[in-house]
């Protein structure tokens, strides 16, 4: 029987997870967010400077559907259209309203049936970039350049009550914020730092795409010009 070892970052012992107790407005909905490397569990534990701990499963991977968003045949827009489904944007812009629902509708992927999703982790840095684009003032090759400038992380979600039954919690160990709290801002800052870099240096082209070329062509996610472009 294959299994995976998984770690959850928090505040407390999550010795019973429960996807009834999830919370819907996270990147990916109700589930519960792990990651197969401790360190960032460990990061994630501290991300508000105090203590936290990190709590490891083994997870029963056998009869599990898994859609993976790192596995080369998924697009960027899938990934952002999950995003804008499910947490929270502050849209200052009618028309970024308007390209929200369209992307949601032509990109978001379908999660019936699926166990587990395996995909980037959205740091709050990134909220501003994702807004930026569907407010048509930034191309989506400089998203998806800041998506590999900013090294996100990669998360485990159980989705689905099957994926919960196949868990099993092994133990918690603390996690210091001495140690992991200064290795998550760095992550933060460099996210941030990066993409102000990549707009300097950016040159604008006229090949570039806004998302209100992507709407107005209609563009689907077979199209070439959305060929995949984010994978581990």
């Amino acid at each position: 029987m294959a299994t995976i070892s998984l770690y959850h970052g928090s505040s407390r012992v999550i010795a019973h997870p429960s996807l009834s107790l999830a919370r819907p407005h996270n990147d990916y909905g109700r589930g519960f967010y792990t990651t197969r490397k401790r360190d960032l569990a460990g990061e994630w534990a501290c991300q508000r400077g105090n203590d936290g701990f990190v709590n490891e499963y083994t997870l029963w991977r056998d009869g599990l559907v898994v859609l993976d968003l790192l596995d080369g045949t998924h697009g960027t827009l899938e990934w952002v259209a999950l995003l804008l489904k499910n947490r929270h944007f502050d849209l200052r812009l009618p028309t970024a309203a308007l390209a929200r629902e369209q992307l949601v509708k032509r990109f978001c992927p379908n999660l019936s049936g699926v166990d587990v999703v395996v995909g980037y982790r959205a740091d709050d840095s990134y909220f501003s970039y994702i807004r930026s684009f569907i407010e048509n003032a930034l191309p989506l090759s400089a998203l998806e350049e800041a998506l590999v400038l900013g090294d996100l992380g990669e998360q485990t979600v159980l989705v689905s009550g099957k994926a919960f039954s196949q868990l099993a919690f092994e133990g918690y160990e603390i996690a210091p914020a001495e140690r992991y709290y200064p290795r998550f801002t760095s992550r933060d800052e460099k996210a941030r730092t990066g993409f102000y870099e990549l707009l300097e240096r950016q040159q604008p082209s006229l090949s570039d795409l806004f998302v209100l070329d992507i709407l107005r062509e209609e563009m689907t996610s077979d199209d070439p010009r959305l060929q995949p472009r984010i994978s581990r």
